[in-house]
């Protein structure tokens, strides 16, 4: 098993899980973060951390396996990130919008730590 970053962590990315992660397998895209699923020790002190309920066990992934492969492709191309940044000035605003992924999601890395 392993953690996976999921829809709820588009346009808000409060970073929280970064702080606690042990192993540092936190990468980041513009407005997204995901976890290297090779990485992941599957510890769980991300989980609830995230003030949004983005992380979850790939256990609860789609059945199509969605979470996973994003987790996956992204964090082989995007920044590792291990300390907190600065979430978005607008991050509350999304907080509680659904499908974001398919609408907001931005494929263009961050600028990681």
């Amino acid at each position: 098993m392993t953690y996976i970053v999921t829809d709820a962590c588009v346009r808000c990315k409060y970073m929280d899980c970064v702080e606690v992660c042990p192993v540092d397998c936190f990468y980041e895209g513009e407005n997204f973060l995901v976890i290297h699923p090779d990485e992941c020790i599957d510890c769980g002190v991300c989980e609830p951390e995230c003030p949004v309920d983005a992380i979850k066990p790939d256990s609860l992934d789609e059945p199509d396996g969605k979470w996973l492969r994003i987790n996956t492709e992204y964090s082989k191309v995007w920044p590792n990130i291990t300390v907190k940044g600065t979430p978005p000035a607008d991050a509350e605003s999304w907080r509680d919008e659904k499908g974001k992924f398919e609408q907001y999601f931005s494929s263009e890395p961050g600028t990681g730590s």
